[in-house]
């Protein structure tokens, strides 16, 4: 029996039958596409997001969206690249023939806890309450409170500049395993560098710190990715976590520029453009990603911080990242030898 793999938006049959018309209010025979799970929705509707289209460009560059990244930032965070070839990178998925972006190949990494390592983190802290108070009293996030404090501080300490506040804490993120690129689902997250503070301050530092160990799981995936064959130069973020600001600059400082999209509902848009080509209102997912794709208003582009002080201060402590999780494999070997 011969068998066959429908593009992303490829029309179905002969679209929506009458019963289940009937059942979503819709017309029979309404186009239906071949769809997408929700992250890599998200891909379609940001990877055409470009912050300013070269004008004088004749022809599609079709090596140009393979200097991308998609992050889809929520609850986990999904990493999506594509390429013209098909690239095989251990520790990360795929390669996947026209799952995302007919005609390309989609590797996808990912971080298993990202957004719900940032709720746990603040909400296990004993000074979660009361900040949680002080957010509703502003009517503002508990995340907007923790920056105002974390810029509060800068000043206070006088530090050099946001995030040298951490030199003395360090996350590895791993609290529910690691994704990507190590993929190994025993890992477990470490925080270095507690003491005995309670207070609104220390929460901030720890917040500041697993914000720049998630950003920090971002980097090992691009370097790792790169090794292996991609160019990724170029980060593109929707979902909630793309909402804050310093989030976005913590990962911008690993040494992608951030593009955001117009639309901040980017799986959605995504799902828009499937239904768009399905019903021919484009003659291809490109195209239509290309119409409905589209950078955000200002700011468009979050550029990695120029001052090289701030270069050097994350790579030292991408370094100690790094070593968490070697120091993890080493105490992880010393306790099986114990236990044999």
């Amino acid at each position: 029996m011969r068998r066959s793999v429908a593009f992303p938006g490829h029309p179905l049959g002969s679209g929506l039958t009458p019963d289940a018309a009937k059942e979503l209010g819709l017309r029979a025979r309404t186009p239906v596409g071949t769809s997408l799970i929700d992250a890599h929705a998200g891909g379609v509707g940001v990877m055409e997001s470009v912050a300013v289209p070269d004008p004088e460009a004749q022809e599609y560059d079709k090596e140009a969206i393979c200097h991308r990244l998609v992050l889809v930032c929520g609850t986990s965070t999904c990493h999506m690249a594509v390429s013209c070839s098909k690239l095989f990178i251990p520790g990360v998925w795929g390669p996947f023939w026209s799952a995302m972006v007919p005609e390309y190949w989609l590797t996808e990494g990912g971080q298993s806890a990202t957004g719900a390592l940032l709720d746990y983190i603040i909400e296990n802290h004993v000074a979660s309450p009361r900040l949680a108070n002080r957010a509703a009293s502003q009517n503002i996030s508990v995340f907007e409170l923790l920056n105002k404090i974390l810029e509060s501080m800068v000043q206070d300490l006088n530090s050099p500049f946001l995030a040298a506040l951490t030199e003395d804490i360090h996350v590895l993120p791993d609290f529910h395993g690691n994704r990507s690129p190590i993929a190994d689902p025993k890992a477990k997250g470490v925080v270095c560098g507690l003491t005995l503070d309670t207070g609104e301050k220390q929460l901030a530092l720890l917040y500041l710190a697993t914000v720049q160990g998630i950003a920090y799981g971002t980097r090992h995936i691009v370097e790792h990715c790169n090794a292996h064959g991609h160019r990724i130069d170029t980060l593109l973020a929707c979902g909630g976590l793309s909402k804050n600001p310093l989030f976005l600059q913590e990962h911008a400082d690993i040494g992608c520029s951030i593009v955001l999209p117009r639309e901040s509902e980017s799986v959605l848009l995504g799902a828009a453009i499937l239904g768009a080509v399905a019903s021919k209102k484009y003659s291809s997912l490109s195209d239509a990603m290309k119409a409905l794709n589209a950078a955000g208003q200002a700011p468009l582009v979050i550029h990695p911080t120029k001052d090289l002080k701030v270069k050097k201060y994350h790579d030292a402590k991408y370094r100690i990242f790094r070593e968490l999780y070697e120091q993890q494999l080493s105490h992880r070997s010393i306790m099986a030898q114990a236990l044999a």
